[in-house]
């Protein structure tokens, strides 16, 4: 008799759109998008637009900057959850087989970047304030995290809603509360505090800040809403947690800049006398975005170097830990830099499903390199970066828009 071999099954879908029998109801979308964008470096963004906006201002850069944030999300979880295809597959179909390696990479190395800031921000201040700053400790307490963070990275959808259902309520309740706390504690109220901004930031630009805080993350969309039931439910979900995981991050930066002078609600609670709550809402909101991150690198190399996903999330893993410390002290900027460089990605994508809908009933790509799409992504990330005009996202997606366009136009004449 032949032995037989069986071939153990991808509930991940790295390599085919996700089935209507693995599609996951609303509330569980939810949880994993509204813990996707509990980010500790959006607190860092709200910060800087509490120290350069008055109250009246923060709200409505909040409000604008979330609007378009969850306009260009929403459409990307709308797609993502009406074909079923991660990032990198609808790549393939926008961008060419070839061409799709453009955005993995993009989308892999910034996720890497700041998966490795995540853990750093959390080894860091835990060590300084449990063990006086030790070297020691630090190197241990990255390894720690990085380990963990990677290990639900590594098992896929499964663990990254388990991870959200804890952490997403936890990190909400215990946050708003320690928000609460010290406003109520402060030695005036919440608006005059406000009032003591420097002014310089304009609505436009605190709007530019709340959109780039996490734009890059936010075009790695349809890796989860891929499992979503339907379009609708996709888009929703994506947009309502979108809207208001990043306004709460901003407004833990805000309270904590105002009330003791920091950039996260670690250092409020902290203040507040609750170092272990501190610790513990500091991990599991580092952890919620951290574990996503790196499903979507781990994405991104599987489509470029044509392997199975887990290895490739462990590389990454792997990477992001070993530089965390790194990254942190020195790639922020960077990494800032590139966030600018993916709404061209995800404007394109999105442009190409409803153009081309027709195309989408399969995953298979028709060509090897779509120019136009490529270079759109190209000019768009330079435009983005070199304009200090209007809003940086919005210039890139603009100019991609336009190269895409134009350049799909004058390929259907000549055929």
């Amino acid at each position: 008799m032949k032995k037989e071999t069986t071939k153990t099954a991808d509930i991940d879908f790295a390599e085919s759109a996700v089935p209507q029998s693995s599609r996951r109801n609303m509330l569980t979308m939810f949880m994993i998008m509204l813990g996707f964008t509990f980010f500790s470096a959006s607190m860092w963004a709200g910060k800087e637009l509490s120290d350069g906006l008055d109250f009246s201002g923060f709200v409505a850069a909040l409000l604008l900057g979330g609007c378009i944030l969850g306009l260009y999300t929403g459409l990307l979880g709308y797609v993502g959850a009406k074909t079923g295809l991660s990032l990198d597959l609808l790549a393939r179909k926008s961008f060419g087989v070839k061409g799709s390696y453009l955005p993995s990479a993009m989308i892999s190395f910034t996720q890497i970047g700041w998966f490795g800031v995540g853990v750093a921000m959390f080894a860091i201040p835990v060590a300084n304030e449990l063990f006086g700053g030790s070297k020691l400790a630090e190197v241990i307490l990255v390894i720690v995290a990085g380990v963990c963070m990677t290990a639900s990275a590594y098992f896929g959808i499964k663990s990254l809603t388990i991870v959200s259902y804890v952490a997403v309520p936890l990190v909400a309740v215990l946050g708003t509360v320690s928000m609460i706390l010290a406003v109520q504690r402060g030695e005036s109220t919440f608006l005059e505090q406000f009032a003591r901004s420097s002014g310089t930031l304009t609505v436009i630009g605190g709007a530019g800040l709340v959109m780039g805080s996490f734009v890059s993350g936010g075009t790695a969309t349809p890796n989860f809403t891929r499992f979503a039931q339907s379009g609708k439910a996709g888009m929703i979900t994506t947009v309502v947690a979108f809207f208001i995981g990043n306004s709460l991050m901003f407004f833990f930066g805000g309270v904590s800049s105002i009330y003791v002078g920091g950039n996260d609600i670690f250092e409020v609670m902290i203040n507040l006398g609750l170092f272990y709550m501190a610790v513990l809402v500091l991990g599991l909101n580092i952890w919620t975005t951290n574990d996503n991150a790196l499903y979507s690198a781990g994405l991104g190399l599987a489509n470029i170097f044509r392997r199975r996903k887990k290895p490739m999330v462990l590389i990454s893993g792997l990477i992001g830990t070993a530089a965390s410390v790194w990254l942190y002290w020195n790639f922020c900027g960077w990494l800032n830099i590139l966030n600018c460089t993916l709404p061209p990605v995800g404007i394109i994508l999105v442009l190409d499903y409803f153009l081309n809908k027709e195309d989408y009933e399969t995953a298979e790509a028709h060509c090897e390199v779509n120019w136009s799409a490529v270079i759109g992504v190209v000019l768009g990330a330079v435009v983005a970066n070199a304009v200090h005009w209007g809003i940086a996202s919005l210039n890139g997606m603009a100019v991609a828009s336009a190269c895409y366009l134009i350049g799909s136009r004058v390929q259907k004449k000549s055929v």
